[in-house]
């Protein structure tokens, strides 16, 4: 019996180190993976707005934390903004955000059938805020953006973008059952990806 879950352990790691998903024992890589493996992720700011001010409020937005492919993600969620975007409006009242990623936006979920709801089709919850980078920070997040989504370069010029970060405190992983795992920002910055 012993024998088997090693193999079974031996086999898990050796699938995540050609490319799969990481083991649900890996928490801290599971969420690096699953952030890069995302094109966009669901932001839910506190309204600033009227008749919705102090509500919840979700909005989709094009992310990404490094150019595609292996090894190429920092983990830092970047972001292309402009004041003119509703949710950015409510960010310059409460910084305060949560950034929601999940595979069910990738191949995986679909090859294996699994509902976006199913805890094996992963998805990763970032409690933090949005800040504004500086300009050397600009230049990796201009990379890491236009990379993934070449169209921004294109995008009205008089519309004032500017590249953020979403500056992670907390962050909660749903990638099996039995609930979430809980990953320091310490931890998930420290994994390879």
């Amino acid at each position: 019996m012993a024998g088997l879950l090693l193999l079974c352990a031996a086999s898990a790691l050796l699938l995540a180190a050609v490319g799969a998903i990481p083991p649900p024992e890996e928490a801290a890589r599971m969420a690096r993976f699953v952030l890069h493996s995302c094109d966009w992720g669901a932001l839910a700011t506190l309204s600033a707005q009227e008749g919705l001010r102090g509500r919840p409020f979700a909005n989709i937005f094009s992310l990404s934390d490094g150019p595609p492919g292996p090894f190429g993600g920092s983990g830092v969620p970047y972001l292309y903004l402009t004041d003119m975007e509703i949710s950015v409006q409510d960010l310059e009242v409460n910084s305060n955000a949560s950034l929601t990623v999940s595979l069910a936006q990738t191949p995986y979920c679909r090859r294996h059938r699994y509902d976006p709801q199913n805890p094996l089709c992963a998805h990763i919850i970032f409690v933090g805020s949005i800040v504004k980078v500086n300009d050397s920070e600009a230049v990796l997040a201009k990379k890491a953006l236009f990379s993934r989504h070449p169209e921004m370069e294109s995008w009205p010029k008089d519309h004032n973008w500017f590249f953020a970060k979403f500056n992670i405190t907390n962050i909660w992983v749903l990638d099996y059952f039995g609930g979430l795992k809980i990953v320091t920002p310490e931890e998930y910055y420290s994994v390879k990806p």
